[in-house]
């Protein structure tokens, strides 16, 4: 991956972070119910992906 590209996609993602924060917080999310939601997500996404021998 060329390295502008990688860097584009590493504002990317900084950018939806801080536009998910700030939707979050407008709407009177918790920030701890937020991590915690984040955190179940990914562990969604772990096993979801996990090979089963």
């Amino acid at each position: 991956m060329p390295l502008p590209h990688f860097l584009i996609l590493i504002v990317a993602v900084i950018l939806a972070a801080g536009l998910t924060i700030w939707v979050a917080s407008a709407a009177g999310v918790p920030l701890l119910v937020l991590g915690l939601l984040v955190l179940m997500a990914a562990a969604v996404a772990h096993l979801a992906t996990r090979r089963h021998h």
